[in-house]
């Protein structure tokens, strides 16, 4: 079969012709076509969707079988047939995101639902005889008969938490087994009345449970990996918005959460490729998110019941006059949000150091969180996780109970700040919602009887009794949403999740100003708290006198085994250590290299080069002889074209052998016709450049190896390749390195 070639050589402005050789034994010429430099330079890169900028190299002596760099078979399609093919495969692929997210609506309901049954069964177990009140019963039941159930239980759930975590810490990062030993483990510390909450596990089955059915569709799709991720970001939030959504049985809320907690903070979300590719826009994005949400709370109910999470209490608004009494209240949310923040913190630090100066094993942590917990609730049993019955009789929505003093509020608030920061630092599993919207309910409900007292109480010098005030329960539902909003950084969804719950639209004003409020005090000071964090780790680096070892702390790792992100700007203390809180990227890095760490250090020098005139066939063998996932393509100067994947050639694969096509006659010139955005490259890094820049540039614009060159005369020539697994490598290297130093 002929070949024609197209040469570029952009150097040569006169005529050019070239022969492509498919084999050194062939003896035969083929037909040739004749184009100018001005043809070249527009049209060819036009055709192929490449740059000039990207070039490679061959390495190691290693003789390759190269060809003309632009070879087209006469036998293929014409090109009204491609962009007919790629339309189709377009919506192909958006038909499939609607029906991905549906499934993991329903899947992640069904397993919520599962997983609270769990929790309750656990609860009902271990507190067997219990009036089902929430814990109130233990402070009228005499001490002598419930001090040892109290303090063993938790205690109980601390052990078995324990040995599940030893389990899913030597597990691979990526086992489908890790996020059911943290279900699991989640299940054990609610049921056994730690202070934690269910919503944060609910969300993490969601996105597990997305990354399953986003893996299986992306199997089956002829995808590239830049919109692999960017559709696996969509099936994140569908999975988010379902998790939360299924929890509160609040769909609206949900899908916010889903933009608040995945969309707006992922780099890949607002990366403005200029390239063709298939993507998900923004409209099938959202309609994931709706329809999985929705699906989700639909199951929820039919298997939970319909009732919300917790129940509202009668209240009413009496004047507009009294909104800057919620505008204080949203402030002094705030403050309590960030105490809960600052006190996990410290927390986590204290407990850190446990095992160097106690000898104590950081495997037995659970277990002193969970003697904690118990120890605490002889006192104030309240503080444990009793699903949101002890909401309910803060908010004094029960009426068999009589409701809580203003100084027993109070002191509620400190101790479950402690047993909750004490939970979670420990290692024990679970989310901060529950915690947040207890503390924000008897904050609110503290303030507000302050407030009614204030305004009862006729005093000459300040006379407040004019003022119209609404029952304290009016300022509990406000102080759950700003507390929730400041310790999540959720405003959006705080809001929506109460005014879903209430279906009061009265709420909204003053829910927007203390939620806003709240959002802002807690937000400015942990910024400025990241700015000092920030400036000190800069003068360590700076005065440290070996640059390497001072450089190569990759990560802070929380004993709840989360890695703190250094060079990420806006890492609040809360999202340090409590990775419920918000949704990760699972194709994100662990860990960010902190500066002076450079490409160089990290940067494969040994890589496979094709040209676009070779066989995949022969692509592949190279592949396998390197044992690399990827394969440059080059130019006959050895300037890099573009490169290409394995996954982009099985996947190519499939849609070539559906069209009847032999795989022994397949280009990589063909697969760069059907989509010239597998083929090019959006970025490129040099040696000199910092580590942590390359790393997260190369998560913006979704990818995972990237060409590491040198620029001569306008030209790139590479010294190496960049991929994720090298990061990884040099990171725990170097950090190695340090700690044995």
């Amino acid at each position: 079969m002929g070949i024609g070639c197209v040469v570029w050589q952009q150097y040569n402005p006169s005529l050019l012709a070239s022969f492509c050789i498919n084999d050194i034994e062939e003896e035969h010429a083929h037909a040739v076509t004749l184009i100018t430099r001005t043809t070249t330079t527009t049209t060819t890169r036009s055709l192929f969707s490449l740059s000039p900028s990207f070039t490679i190299i061959k390495k190691n002596g290693r003789i390759r079988r190269m060809r003309s760099p632009f070879c087209i078979p006469q036998s293929q399609n014409t090109q009204d047939d491609n962009d007919n093919d790629e339309i189709e495969w377009k919506q192909n692929i958006r038909n499939s995101g609607i029906i991905s997210s549906c499934l993991v609506g329903l899947l992640t309901g069904i397993a919520v639902v599962l997983f609270n049954s769990v929790v309750h069964e656990i609860r009902d177990f271990v507190w067997d005889g219990i009036p089902s009140r929430g814990a109130s019963w233990l402070r009228e039941a005499p001490i002598e008969e419930t001090w040892s159930r109290v303090i063993l239980v938790p205690t109980f759930g601390g052990v078995i938490v324990s040995l599940l975590n030893s389990i899913t810490q030597r597990l691979h990062h990526s086992s489908a087994s890790r996020p059911f030993f943290k279900a699991v483990s989640a299940s054990i510390t609610l049921g056994t009345g730690n202070s934690l909450g269910p919503e944060g596990p609910s969300v993490d089955i969601g996105t597990s449970i997305a990354k399953a059915v986003g893996s299986f569709f992306e199997n089956n799709n002829n995808n590239n990996n830049n919109n692999n991720n960017k559709r696996m970001l969509s099936l994140r939030a569908a999975g988010s918005a379902a998790g939360l959504s299924s929890g509160f049985n609040a769909a609206v809320a949900g899908c916010f959460f889903a933009v608040e907690s995945v969309l707006w903070p992922s780099p890949a979300a607002s990366d403005d490729d200029d390239d063709d590719t298939p993507s998900l826009p923004l409209t099938n994005t959202t309609s994931m998110v709706i329809l999985s949400a929705v699906i989700a709370s639909v199951v929820s109910e039919i298997g939970l019941g319909s009732q919300p999470a917790f129940r509202v209490p009668e209240y009413d608004f009496r004047s507009p006059s009294e909104l800057p009494l919620y505008l204080l209240l949203g402030i002094l949310c705030g403050l309590v949000s960030l105490a809960l923040s600052r006190c996990t913190s410290y927390m986590l630090t204290i407990i850190d150091n446990l095992p160097k100066t106690t000898g104590i094993p950081r495997a037995s942590f659970p277990v002193l969180g969970g003697l904690s917990v118990g120890i605490i609730a002889l006192l104030y049993p309240e503080i444990l996780y009793w699903g949101f019955e002890n909401v309910d009789i803060l908010l004094e929505s029960r009426p068999f109970f009589k409701g809580l003093s203003t100084d027993l509020l109070l002191q509620l608030i400190a101790v479950k700040i402690v047993a909750t920061s004490l939970c979670r630092a420990s290692g024990l599993v679970g989310g901060y919602y529950a915690p947040s919207l207890f503390i924000g309910a008897a904050t609110g409900m503290a303030y507000g009887k302050l407030i009614g007292l204030a305004v009862a109480e006729f005093n000459p010098m300040i006379n407040l009794s004019v003022l119209e005030v609404a029952s304290p329960q009016a300022y509990g539902l406000v102080g759950m949403a700003a507390t929730l909003a400041g310790v999540c950084q959720v405003p959006l969804t705080a809001v929506l999740l109460l005014f879903e719950l209430t279906q009061d639209y009265r709420i909204v004003l003053p829910l927007l100003g203390a939620v806003g409020l709240s959002t802002w005090v807690s937000s400015v000071q942990t910024k400025k708290g990241d700015a000092r964090r920030t400036k000190k780790l800069q003068l360590e680096n700076t005065n440290s006198a070996i640059l390497p070892e001072t450089s190569s702390r990759c990560s802070i790792e929380s004993s709840a085994g989360n890695s703190v992100d250094e060079g990420v700007p806006y890492l609040s203390s809360l999202y340090q250590v409590d990775s419920s809180l918000r949704v990760e990227d699972d194709n994100a890095e662990t860990a960010y290299p902190v500066r002076r760490t450079f490409v160089s250090e990290a940067m494969k020098t040994r890589y496979v080069t094709v040209s676009m005139c070779t066989l995949l066939i022969e692509v592949i063998d190279l592949m396998l002889s390197e044992k690399e996932s990827c394969a440059v393509i080059v130019d006959t100067d050895d300037s890099l074209i573009g490169l290409l994947t394995l996954r982009d050639i099985q996947e190519y694969g499939k849609f070539a052998k559906a069209r009847s096509k032999g795989p022994k006659e397949l280009l990589v010139s063909e697969l760069c016709l059907l989509n010239g955005g597998i083929c090019s490259i959006p970025w490129t890094a040099t040696p000199d450049m910092e580590l942590g820049y390359a790393q997260k540039s190369m998560k913006k614009h979704g990818i995972d190896h990237v060409p590491v060159v040198r620029n001569v005369y306008e030209r790139s020539y590479p010294v190496g390749i960049l991929d994720r697994d090298s990061i990884s490598i040099t990171c725990s290297a170097l950090d190695t390195r340090q700690s044995l130093s």
